[in-house]
């Protein structure tokens, strides 16, 4: 079970307050919170050419090797509360999402699978427990990533189910939010940390399991 690419800012904020259907980090823009990958040659929504390479670019790549399902929180899934409506959404990212593994949304409010392009959207009512369960069985064999949001992972940190984790600080300081942490340091009593600063300003934190 990993976490990768699961960016804050200095003061530990992973997304905003006050998500609608307009912001989905809230009064975080992710533009800003994430240009570090957003701006990586091979960042999987690039149009243009070009794009920055080094390490950054590795990490983009490196984002689908040996994924084989998701797990997310139902915010990153999408703005709606309570009950689900026949509303028609299909998710932040349109007709083709990114994963093309399956991906299970935790909800308290479970609805028949979702089948978006290459990609199935399971909506359960689990525990991070039982979540992981279903998640590796769907797998085939790979990695489950614990996709977000902050909340999401907070929940897979406390279960103790995270085996490793990269988490990049962006330079950016909000004061107010979800936040992951008061700084990495919190986690050093179960995981080994590594920490590494790019020529973007942003600090990579890489944890391994003790």
């Amino acid at each position: 079970m990993r976490i990768q690419s699961f960016t804050v800012s200095r003061d530990g904020i992973g997304a905003g307050e006050e998500q609608t259907l307009e912001r989905p980090f809230g009064h975080v823009d992710p533009g800003v919170l994430m240009r570090w990958a957003f701006t990586t040659a091979h960042f999987p929504g690039r149009q243009e050419p070009g794009g920055s390479r080094g390490i950054e670019d590795y990490l983009t790549r490196d984002f689908a090797q040996g994924i084989g399902a998701e797990i997310m929180g139902r915010h990153k899934f999408g703005p709606q509360r309570g009950p689900w409506t026949d509303d028609g959404w299909i998710g932040w990212w349109g007709p083709e999402p990114p994963f093309h593994t399956p991906v299970f949304v935790l909800t308290h409010h479970e609805r028949p699978p979702l089948v978006v392009g290459e990609t199935t959207f399971h909506f359960v009512d689990a525990s991070p427990a039982e979540a992981l369960e279903q998640a590796k069985a769907a797998a085939g064999g790979q990695d489950v990533r614990i996709g977000g949001g902050v909340t999401t992972v907070r929940e897979f940190l406390a279960a103790d189910l995270i085996d490793e984790m990269h988490v990049a600080i962006a330079p950016v300081e909000y004061g107010t939010g979800l936040r992951l942490w008061e700084g990495p340091e919190e986690l050093t009593d179960r995981f080994t940390l590594e920490r590494i600063t790019a020529p973007s300003g942003v600090e990579h934190c890489f944890f391994w399991r003790e």
